[in-house]
């Protein structure tokens, strides 16, 4: 009898038997096993799940002139974006939503809370930390860039449509981010003039990234829906592990198709 690495046909014909369309549903709780209401052996179910079935595929397999076909068909991925591109976009959407959070904060955590300073003469007064305001904006545009960048690498719909709101917020707003040194470069990316952010109007910065419903309020609202639908996709990445285990975890979602 023909052997696959330890397994006989025997074994593969216990393995596949519950596919036999004439088997009548059994009690699932009976020492027999059984199938659900869809008529999905739970049987043929846990094999798969603990890997077995990963296991006898992989043997028979490994030597196969269609290997690149059948991994093709094997892998239960069915995310548009690979699980690296999805991290990354997750990543830089989590960054851009600390950044813009930073400059929405409010109370004494607020960037834009006015500090006591003294001028020359020794007197005090009330006035913002533009040096503190300049850092956070600057964050801003560096988280920003970084995202529209890994967000390009996407193939999901989503991600690319809350991709394509950021660039369109940021137009609408062009000409008051350019009244206080920043501007829209190429490939929609931003830049920041130190010298020129300095010498604003901080009241101005302030109603452009502190408000509500304010242009980082926006952002910070489309980097949140990216960040979700990166994490949606990744949960599609659902294939077998290393250890032959099927797993929902989208970092190891593509290792099944490196080792066949």
């Amino acid at each position: 009898m023909a052997t696959i690495s330890g397994y006989d046909s025997a074994s593969i014909g216990v393995l596949f038997s519950s596919l036999d369309s004439n088997r009548t549903n059994r009690n699932p709780f009976s020492s027999g096993g059984g199938t659900d209401m869809l008529g999905i052996s739970y049987v043929d179910y846990a094999t798969i799940r603990s890997g077995s079935y990963f296991k006898l595929l992989d043997a028979y397999y490994s030597d196969s002139e269609n290997s690149d076909e059948i991994k093709d068909v094997l892998s239960t991925n069915t995310s548009k974006d690979d699980s690296k591109t999805l991290a990354r976009i997750e990543d830089a959407a989590s960054g851009m939503r600390d950044s813009a959070e930073a400059l929405t904060a409010s109370g004494k955590d607020s960037v834009f809370e006015k500090v006591e300073t003294k001028d020359e003469s020794g007197a005090t007064k009330m006035e913002y930390d533009t040096e503190a305001i300049y850092e956070a904006v600057s964050a801003f545009v560096k988280d920003y860039n970084e995202l529209l960048d890994e967000a390009e690498e996407s193939n999901t719909k989503s991600i690319l449509r809350a991709a394509r709101n950021m660039v369109n917020y940021t137009k609408v707003n062009e000409r008051m981010l350019a009244e206080v040194g920043i501007t829209i470069g190429e490939g929609n990316t931003l830049k920041i003039d130190e010298e020129a952010f300095k010498k604003a109007d901080m009241d101005q910065v302030k109603d452009l990234f502190h408000t509500r419903g304010s242009y980082g309020f926006q952002i910070d609202t489309q980097a949140a829906l990216i960040e979700s639908y990166a994490k949606t996709e990744a949960a599609r990445a659902n294939t077998y592990g290393k250890n032959g285990i099927y797993t929902y975890n989208y970092q190891t979602g593509e290792i099944y198709n490196s080792v066949i």
